[in-house]
C-alpha cells in the first residue's frame, strides 16, 4: 500500500517453485520489470519473490545492474511462534491460495510450506552484503536493521516500513458538515456551517461516542467548516493544513455554472483531465495527493483515527486506502453527512458507510461525457 498514491508503482511475483521453473518465472518477471520501467515509464517496480539465496539475489543484483536500476532488499524475518499462527489466521487463510479450502488443512500446507522454505533461506548477511541496500524487519516491527540507503525513494520506503503496523484499527473519514456555501453551489471558501451542518456535527458527535473508542484521535483542517463539526465531539483534535480543501485558486467560491461561463476553456481542461489539471493559481488533485503524504504517513503510525475534511482531500484518502487509480480518484463519491469507516485487513480494506440521517446538498459532480466536450482554443497571431 505505500507509495501507491506517490508513485508510479506495479508489483510482480514468482512464486516458491523448483529450480529451472523458478529461472523461467524469473526471467519472465523481469522483463515485465524492464518493459514497466521503460516503455511505461515506471518508477518503482516491486519483485514480490522468494529471493531466500544469495545466487537468486545476484540474479536481480545483475539484471538492475545492465539496466541501470538501483535495488533495495526487503527482508522480513519472523521466529516467534504467536506472531506466525496470528499471521496464518489474520492473513493467509484469507488469502487467494486457499479460496474455498478447509482451515485445518490450509494451516497445516502452510506451515509445511513454511518449512519448506526454511531448508533454503539464507538470510542477508550484515558483513557480506554490507554493499546491498537493505532493511531487516524482525517480528513485524519489533525491530529494524537499514543499510546503505542510497536515495529519497529508498529513504520513504524506509520511514513508511518503520511506522506501518498490524494492530487492528479503524479509520474514520468524513466531510465536515453541510456549510453556508454548499447551500449555494459555490466551491471553496472558509464558511460555517449551515443549520443542518450543524444538526450533523451534533450527530457526529453522538455517533463517536456510541463506538466507544477510548484513544481515539481527531484531525481536522484548519477551516472553520470541520473545526465546527469536531466542537461537537467533545474531545481535542488536531488541526492539519494539510487536510484543507483543494485550492480552487480564482475559482474559489465559485459555482460551476459561473467558471464555465467565465472561464470556458478551464472548465473543459478540467473535465478532459481531472487529476493533473491545475486551478489558475491554485490546486490540482496530483498537488493535493502530495500534500496529503504526510497525513497519511502518520495515519499509517496511528491507530483509531477520525478524520473530518472535505471532499477532495477525503477522496483522496480513500484512493489511497482503497487502491484506486489517479483516472478514478476524482471522481470517488464522498458525500456529506456519512461517515466511512475503513478496516484495514488482509489483502485490502473493508469498507462500511454510516449516513447519519441529516439531509444535506449533493456537491458530487459525475464524470462527463469526454466525448461531448468541445474545447475552443484561439492562438494569437
Amino acid at each position: 500500500m505505500l507509495v501507491c498514491a506517490f508513485l508510479n508503482i506495479v508489483i510482480l511475483g514468482c512464486f516458491f517453485v523448483s529450480t529451472s521453473e523458478h529461472r523461467t518465472c524469473v526471467a519472465a518477471a523481469l522483463k515485465d520489470v524492464f518493459t514497466y520501467l521503460t516503455r511505461y515509464q515506471g518508477q518503482v517496480a516491486v519483485f514480490d519473490a522468494t529471493n531466500t539465496t544469495p545466487e537468486r539475489r545476484q540474479v536481480i543484483l545483475s539484471f538492475a545492474k545492465d539496466n541501470g536500476y538501483k535495488v533495495f532488499f526487503v527482508e522480513s524475518i519472523c521466529d516467534d511462534p504467536e506472531i506466525i499462527a496470528e499471521n496464518i489466521k489474520q492473513v493467509k487463510l484469507t488469502s487467494p491460495d486457499y479460496t474455498d479450502c478447509d482451515k485445518e488443512e490450509a494451516l497445516v500446507d502452510f506451515l509445511k510450506r513454511i518449512e519448506c522454505y526454511q531448508q533454503t533461506y539464507i538470510p542477508l548477511d550484515d558483513d557480506t552484503d554490507r554493499n546491498l541496500s537493505y532493511i531487516k524487519i524482525f517480528n513485524v516491527g519489533s525491530r529494524y536493521l537499514v543499510n546503505k540507503v542510497q536515495d529519497h525513494i529508498q529513504s520513504r520506503i524506509v520511514y513508511y516500513l518503520m511506522n506501518i503496523h498490524v494492530t487492528p484499527r479503524s479509520i474514520y473519514l468524513c466531510r465536515h458538515g453541510e456549510s453556508e456555501l454548499n447551500l449555494l453551489g459555490r466551491i471553496g471558501g472558509d464558511p460555517g456551517l449551515s443549520h443542518r451542518g450543524t444538526k450533523f456535527a451534533s450527530a457526529l458527535g453522538d455517533y463517536m461516542r456510541d463506538q466507544s473508542i477510548s484513544d481515539l484521535k481527531v484531525w481536522t483542517s484548519h477551516m472553520k467548516r470541520t473545526i465546527q463539526t469536531a466542537e461537537f465531539l467533545g474531545v481535542q483534535y488536531e488541526q492539519w493544513k494539510a487536510l484543507n480543501e483543494i485550492d480552487a485558486g480564482v475559482c474559489e467560491e465559485m459555482t460551476y455554472e459561473e467558471i464555465q461561463e467565465h472561464f470556458p476553456e478551464e472548465f473543459a481542461l478540467r473535465d478532459q483531465d481531472k487529476y493533473r489539471y491545475r486551478y489558475p493559481k491554485g490546486e490540482s488533485y496530483e498537488d493535493l495527493v502530495h500534500r496529503l503524504e504526510p497525513v497519511i504517513m502518520e495515519l499509517e503510525r496511528q491507530e483509531n483515527v477520525l478524520v473530518i475534511c472535505h471532499q477532495a482531500a477525503m477522496r483522496c484518502l480513500l484512493a489511497y486506502f482503497l487502491n484506486k487509480s489517479d483516472d478514478e480518484l476524482p471522481y470517488l463519491k464522498c458525500p456529506l453527512h456519512t461517515v466511512l469507516k475503513l478496516t484495514p485487513i488482509a489483502y485490502g480494506c473493508k469498507v462500511e458507510s454510516v449516513f447519519l440521517n441529516i439531509e444535506a446538498v449533493n456537491t458530487h459532480r459525475d464524470r462527463p461525457e469526454l466525448n461531448k466536450i468541445e474545447l475552443n482554443v484561439t492562438k494569437d497571431k
